[in-house]
């Protein structure tokens, strides 16, 4: 049988960095031709970076993006590079956006895949099965595909897809099965979600059989707004075994050779199969697989839940940061868990010298509470600033008749307006530190602890906060370092400290209490009675709800955050802000 060597390029690219995209097609294509490849892969939307959302309907956009497919083959071609093919993901278009007035039938946006060779756009792909679920809205960018493409690589048919034609049985899998092909390419910008990757490899192994052919599957890495890509690339044979698999949430180029049946016949024009048509085409001049050793890219086993999310959040941060040009960060260091497992996170992503922890204590602040800030810096090397807000508290006190929550909240939003000015003032994002639990039921004051640009553990809930927090001191002693989160952080009960000896238990049920019915409400989408059945207090459910319901227009004004749960509050749970509908109890 033919051996194919295939480079899987696991890479980060940018929304809109056309150039810069494609300079990273160029790196990584040349570390693929060294290594001896004769395809390589590289995820969806590579050239204009995943996704791109609005910027679908601006033809500027979309021609630029066609513009830079044709440079991009002539530029490996001028590398020395142009023997090698390569698949990219792009925009392409060939009709009007869909939401036009001059819009044609089955014509528009399309979500594609590109093979080049010796200077030239030689295949083109349309994604089949477009996903509008979740994070998903393909139905309102792109004009699906209706063709199978099909190319003879090295006497090899080789089948292109695009991500969500995997997630669906039916169509372009079926197609290859009917056409005979030995392999299936499958290029991806699939998001992550904690424990992802339990279902995408037994998903690729049932393709895999649906096909009757191996898949080389390949993710992009990287952060974009409120979406982790975290890679988890693979080649799977036909009867499931895993040849390789990538690492997760790093740059990777996974080089793997193949044994593959050899193309039976001479290939056809077109065809029918599973109502797609099937297009052939046949590459020339394929190198032979270098002589040698065998390439094996290797087996990385996927790491521990919290591990997994840890590294998700970091890389989240860091390319929000990055891409978007901030120099630092900011955020208010109480002394309590959010704000500690926050202030790790900016650390692990930026390093110390670029994240800035501000005390911000008021007469209600714990000595413990200013000790455990104080530690926390410490043990980490941050830029550690005091800021104490009672003297600006007492000014609008003396101008304002204030008392009871409006207190409480005048406290919040001093500590917001003192981070938001030193943001103006030295250029930081300033990083707000609400957890998924209090997010839900409310428990946050709207321009105050709410305040700032990114927040790391917006889809966090408050029991994975703690297990994050263990988990990362237990790394660092493990490796020989110092555990960057106090103790007394993890272990004190949580309090906002906003009145005389205030804790959340007085306002909310306990966490181990509260976050199973709000994994159940809003992950899960179960009301009342589904919530009772599984052994909530009715009471405690009746309260929950209602919190989580009237707080929908704070939710609305929050700040972006890294999604890593099935479903997040922003783009994956969409509720109307005026609502009459509540779970009767």
């Amino acid at each position: 049988m033919p051996t194919l060597r295939l480079a899987l390029s696991q890479v980060n690219p940018s929304v809109g960095d056309l150039a810069g995209n494609a300079d990273l097609v160029r790196s990584r294509t040349r570390q693929a031709f060294d290594a001896g490849a004769q395809l390589v892969l590289f995820p969806e939307m590579m050239l204009t970076g995943y996704p791109v959302e609005d910027l679908v309907f601006r033809r500027s956009f979309v021609a630029a993006s066609r513009a830079a497919l044709e440079q991009l083959a002539a530029d490996l071609a001028g590398d020395g590079l142009g023997e090698l093919p390569v698949v990219v993901g792009y925009l392409d278009a060939d009709g009007p956006p869909q939401v036009s007035g001059d819009a044609e039938q089955g014509r528009g946006a399309r979500n594609a895949a590109a093979l080049l060779h010796r200077g030239a756009v030689v295949a083109r792909y349309f994604k089949h099965h477009l996903p509008n679920y979740g994070v998903f809205d393909e139905d309102r960018y792109f004009v699906s595909g209706d063709e199978l493409t099909v190319v003879r690589i090295g006497g090899v048919d080789v089948a292109l897809t695009i991500c969500e034609d995997l997630w669906q049985a039916g169509g372009p899998f079926t197609a290859a099965r009917q056409a005979g092909v030995a392999l299936v390419v499958n290029i991806n910008g699939s998001p992550y979600e904690l424990n992802k990757d339990d279902i995408r490899l037994p998903l690729v192994r049932r393709r895999a059989a649906e096909a009757g052919a191996a898949v080389a599957y390949v993710n992009m890495i990287g952060g974009q707004d409120e979406l982790v890509f975290e890679g988890d690339s693979m080649i799977v044979t036909a009867d499931g075994e895993v040849l390789a698999r990538a690492p997760q949430f790093v740059e990777h180029l996974l080089v793997h050779d193949i044994e593959l049946p050899a193309a039976a016949a001479p290939p056809a024009g077109e065809t029918v199969a599973d109502g797609m048509r099937v297009v052939h085409r046949t590459l020339d001049g394929i190198p032979p697989t270098p002589p040698g050793p065998a390439a094996t890219g290797g087996l990385i086993e996927p790491v521990a839940d919290e591990a997994e999310v840890w590294h998700a959040l970091v890389l989240g941060l860091r390319d929000y940061v990055n891409k978007n040009r901030f120099p630092s960060v900011v955020l208010g260091l109480s002394g309590g868990i959010d704000s500690a497992v926050v202030a790790a996170l900016a650390v692990d992503a930026l390093g110390p010298d670029r994240v800035v922890g501000v005390s911000l204590p008021s007469q209600h602040s714990s000595e413990h509470s200013r000790e455990d800030a104080e530690d926390m810096a410490k043990r980490t090397g941050l830029d550690y600033r005091i800021e104490p807000i009672q003297p600006m508290v007492d000014g609008f006190l003396a101008n304002l008749s204030l008392s009871g929550v409006a207190v409480e909240n005048l406290q919040a939003r001093v500590r917001g307006v003192i981070l938001m000015a030193l943001s103006n003032q030295e250029g930081h994002l300033v990083l707000t530190t609400g957890n998924k639990s209090e997010l839900a039921v409310g428990y946050s004051t709207l321009y105050g602890d709410s305040v700032g640009g990114f927040n790391p553990v917006k889809d966090v809930w408050k029991t994975l906060i703690w297990r994050l927090a263990t988990w990362r001191n237990a790394d660092a002693a493990r490796r020989g370092e110092t555990p960057p989160i106090p103790e007394n952080s993890i272990g004190k009960p949580p309090s906002a400290e906003l009145s005389p000896g205030q804790l959340d238990s007085d306002t909310l049920p306990d966490y181990d209490v509260l976050d199973p019915i709000l994994i159940g409400y809003v992950d899960g989408d179960l009301g009342r009675d589904g919530l009772v059945e599984s052994g909530h207090d009715p009471a405690v459910v009746d309260k929950v709800l209602r919190l989580v319901d009237t707080a929908e227009y704070k939710r609305r004004q929050s700040a972006p955050g890294t999604k890593i749960s099935m479903k997040a509050f922003g783009r994956d749970r969409r509720l109307p802000i005026t609502n009459r509908w509540r779970e009767h109890g």
